[in-house]
C-alpha cells in the first residue's frame, strides 16, 4: 500500500486536475457568452417592440387606413436599428385593455379601437451552443438558427373620468305613487303597464353597469363589440333596450320583483315601434373606452330615459284617465319633446376645455309639455253672478225703450223686423265653451362639466364643478287646440276663453218679413274672456363637489354618486299660482256702428262688476291644479322643478405619456 502512497507515484495528478477544471470554464465560458448573446438580442428585441409600441401610441396611431399604428411602430423598430426582412419581422395590433378585479391586464384585438397597440417582433439568429448540445443528445436535428419573440402592449395613460346624473330625490315608492306611475307609463308605451309597488322599488334600487349593459345590447343588435359609436348610432326598438336590460340583471341575480316588473316593461313596449337611438339618451365623448364605461346606472333612471325617449318619437301625446292625478273632470295630456340623458361619461379634461362643445359631460332632465282640460262649473250656480249679468243686460232695457217706446228689447227688435226695418239683436251667451285649457312646458334642468381637479402626489385634492341650470316653466291658460298643442315645430297657439259673450245678430228683411242673420258676431256687444301667457322662473349656479363640501367629494365610479341638491328656483309653485291668480280677465268692448255699440259702452262698470265674481272663482278652480300636476306627473316623469339633484362620480386618471403596459 505504501507504493501508492510515495511522492512518485502521484507526481502530474494536479496537472491533469488543472486541465480538467480549465476545460470545464472554458466550457462553462462558452456557454455563458453565448447565452449572454442570445439573452442580449432577447433584450434588444424587447427594447425595440417597447419602444415600438410607445411610438405607435404617442403619435395617436390607429389599426384604420392610413398612417396607421404599424406604420408607426415599423418607422420606430427601423430607427432602433431592426431591419424588417423576411427573418425580421413586426406585427402591430389595436385593441382594448380589460384590467380584471386581480389587477391582471388583457389585451383585446379590435381594428376599430385605439386603446391599446400590440407590437410583436420575431428575429432569427445563430442557434446556441447549448441549443446544439441539447438536440445532439435529444437525437433531434440540430439548427443553425433559432427564433426569438418579443411582445409589448403600451397604452395612453388612463384619462379622468367624470359621470353626472340628474335624477329624482326618491328614496322609495308607495301604492299610491305606483297608481300614478302605471297609467303614466302604459299611456307612454301604448301597451298595459301594471307594476306593484314593490316591482318599481326593485327598479329603483338596481344599479345596470353601463359596459355590461352596452356589451349585451351589441350582441342582440349584431353590432362589433367595443364599437360604441356605431352602436348609440344604430336603430332599435324600445323593446330590445329593455330586452338587453333584461338580461343583464338577470346574469346578477336580479330579483323577482325586478325581473317581473322588467318583463312587465317589455312586453308593454311591444306596442310601440318607433325606431329609436340609444345615443338619444346617452351621450359618450369620441373614442371613450371600455374603462370609462365602467360605471353604473340606476335601473329605474334608465327605464325612465328609454320610455320617454319611445314617447319623444311618437306622434301622439299620452292620455291620461280623469282621475290619475285624484282630480275630477279633468283631461291629462303629455308629450315628451325630448328625453333625458340619464347619465354623461367622459374625460373632463375635454369637457372643462369646452362645456357645451362635443366633448361636454352635459344631462338634462326631460322636456315635457303637459296639457290639462278641466270642465268648468255651470256658472249659472255662482251666487251673484245671474244677477250680475243680469243687471248687466237689464240696463239695456231702458235705453232701448226710450229709443223705441217699447217695454221689453226683445219685442222692440222682434216689431221692428216685422215692420221690414233692419235690426240689431243682442245674443248674450254665458260660458259658450266649458272647457278651459292649461298648457305646461317644464323643462327640467341641465347640469354640465366647467371644471374639475384631481391630486399630483400629496398635493391637491379632487373636485368636479358642474353648472346646473332649473329651467323655465312655460305656462299657457285658455282655449288651445289639442291638435296644435304638442307640435314640435312651433309653440303652441292660445286664444282666449270666452267666459261671456255678448254677441249680435243682424236682422234683415227678406221678401218683407224681418229675419235675423246669417250669421252672429261674437262680442260686437262686448264681453269677458280669460287668457294667460307667461314664463316664470329661471335659476343659474355651480354645484361644487370636493372635500371641503361634506361628503361631496366625488365618488369614484362604480360607486354611489356623491349627490349635491341644487338651489331650488323661488317658489315656483308659488310663482305659477300667483300667474293664475293675476290672470287678467280680457274685456271686450262693443265694435261696430250699431246703436248697441254706444249703448253698451256706457256700461262698463257693470261688465267689472261681472268680472269681480268671475276671477276668483276661476283662480281658486285652477290654482289647486299646480300642485298634482308639479308633484306628481312631472316627479313620475323623473322632474321635479322644485328639488333637483345632481349626482356626481369621478375617477383620476394617470399623468405623462404613452407607458407600457404588458
Amino acid at each position: 500500500m505504501s507504493q501508492f502512497r510515495s511522492p512518485a507515484r502521484q507526481r502530474g495528478a494536479i496537472g491533469l486536475m488543472a486541465a480538467v477544471i480549465l476545460g470545464l470554464a472554458l466550457l462553462l465560458m462558452l456557454l455563458v457568452v453565448d447565452t449572454g448573446r442570445l439573452y442580449m438580442e432577447q433584450r434588444k428585441l424587447q427594447r425595440v417592440v417597447d419602444t415600438a409600441a410607445l411610438e405607435a401610441v404617442s403619435r395617436g396611431g390607429t389599426c384604420l387606413p392610413g398612417l396607421t399604428a404599424a406604420s408607426y411602430a415599423n418607422q420606430g423598430a427601423t430607427r432602433n436599428g431592426f431591419t424588417l426582412d423576411a427573418s425580421n419581422t413586426l406585427a402591430t395590433t389595436c385593441g382594448t385593455l380589460l384590467t380584471a378585479g386581480t389587477g391582471l391586464r388583457t389585451f383585446t384585438v379590435d381594428a376599430t379601437q385605439a386603446a391599446a397597440i400590440k407590437v410583436v417582433a420575431s428575429q432569427t439568429v445563430t442557434t446556441s451552443f447549448a441549443g446544439g448540445v441539447q438536440a445532439l443528445v435529444s437525437g433531434t436535428p440540430v439548427s443553425l438558427t433559432t427564433q426569438l419573440n418579443a411582445t409589448a402592449v403600451a397604452a395612453k395613460p388612463l384619462a379622468s373620468v367624470a359621470q353626472l346624473n340628474i335624477r329624482s330625490t326618491l328614496l322609495n315608492i308607495s301604492t299610491a305613487q305606483s297608481s300614478i306611475l302605471n297609467p303614466l307609463f302604459t299611456a307612454l308605451l301604448g301597451g298595459s303597464v301594471s307594476l306593484t309597488a314593490a316591482g318599481w322599488n326593485g327598479l329603483l334600487n338596481t344599479d345596470v353597469n353601463l359596459l355590461g349593459y352596452l356589451n349585451q345590447l351589441a350582441i342582440n343588435l349584431n353590432v362589433a363589440a367595443g364599437n360604441y359609436t356605431q352602436l348609440l348610432n344604430t336603430q332599435t326598438t324600445v323593446t330590445q333596450l329593455i330586452r338587453a336590460a333584461v338580461q343583464v340583471v338577470q346574469l346578477n341575480g336580479a330579483t323577482a320583483d325586478v325581473t317581473a316588473a322588467l318583463g312587465n316593461l317589455q312586453v308593454a313596449a311591444g306596442a310601440n315601434v318607433s325606431a329609436v337611438k340609444l345615443g338619444d339618451i346617452l351621450q359618450l365623448q369620441t373614442d371613450t373606452t371600455a374603462a370609462g364605461l365602467d360605471a353604473n346606472v340606476q335601473l329605474l333612471q334608465l327605464i325612465q330615459g328609454v320610455v320617454q325617449l319611445a314617447n319623444s318619437k311618437s306622434a301622439v301625446a299620452a292620455t291620461l284617465p280623469v282621475n290619475v292625478l285624484g282630480l275630477a273632470n279633468v283631461t291629462v295630456r303629455v308629450k315628451v319633446i325630448e328625453p333625458p340623458q340619464f347619465s354623461a361619461i367622459g374625460d373632463p379634461a375635454l369637457a372643462k376645455a369646452n362645456p357645451l362643445g362635443a366633448n361636454r359631460i352635459y344631462v338634462r332632465t326631460a322636456q315635457v309639455r303637459t296639457m290639462i282640460s278641466l270642465n268648468l262649473p255651470v256658472l249659472s250656480g255662482v251666487t251673484g253672478l245671474a244677477n250680475a249679468v243680469l243687471g248687466l243686460v237689464g240696463t239695456l232695457t231702458p235705453t232701448l225703450n226710450s229709443l223705441l217706446s217699447l217695454d221689453l228689447a226683445a219685442t222692440i227688435n222682434s216689431l221692428a223686423c216685422l215692420l221690414g226695418a233692419g235690426c240689431d239683436q243682442l245674443d248674450p251667451e254665458l260660458l259658450p265653451s266649458p272647457e278651459i285649457d292649461i298648457s305646461l312646458d317644464a323643462g327640467g334642468a341641465i347640469s354640465y362639466v366647467t371644471d374639475f381637479s384631481c391630486p399630483v402626489g400629496t398635493f391637491g385634492s379632487k373636485s368636479l364643478t358642474a353648472r346646473t341650470v332649473t329651467s323655465i316653466a312655460d305656462l299657457k291658460v285658455g282655449k288651445i287646440d289639442p291638435a296644435n298643442a304638442f307640435s314640435s315645430s312651433a309653440e303652441p297657439t292660445v286664444t282666449p276663453l270666452p267666459l261671456i259673450d255678448i254677441g249680435i245678430w243682424t236682422c234683415h228683411k227678406i221678401l218683407g218679413i224681418g229675419t235675423c242673420g246669417p250669421a252672429r258676431t261674437a262680442y260686437a256687444g262686448g264681453g269677458i274672456a280669460i287668457m294667460a301667457q307667461t314664463s316664470v322662473a329661471k335659476n343659474t349656479q355651480d354645484l361644487v363637489f370636493s372635500s371641503i363640501t361634506p361628503f361631496a367629494t366625488p365618488a369614484n365610479l362604480k360607486l354611489s354618486p356623491s349627490i349635491l341638491p341644487a338651489a331650488p328656483t323661488n317658489n315656483i309653485v308659488a310663482s305659477l299660482a300667483n300667474t293664475l291668480a293675476g290672470i287678467n280677465l280680457i274685456v271686450y268692448q262693443p265694435v261696430g256702428s250699431n246703436p248697441l255699440g254706444a249703448i253698451i259702452a256706457g256700461v262698463g262698470g257693470l261688465i267689472s262688476d261681472v268680472s269681480n265674481i268671475l276671477q276668483p272663482l276661476i283662480t281658486n278652480l285652477l290654482s289647486p291644479l299646480l300642485d298634482p300636476l308639479l308633484n306628481n306627473l312631472l316627479k313620475s316623469l323623473g322632474i321635479n322643478l322644485m328639488d333637483v339633484d345632481v349626482g356626481a362620480n369621478m375617477t383620476c386618471g394617470q399623468t405623462g405619456k404613452a407607458y407600457l403596459v404588458i
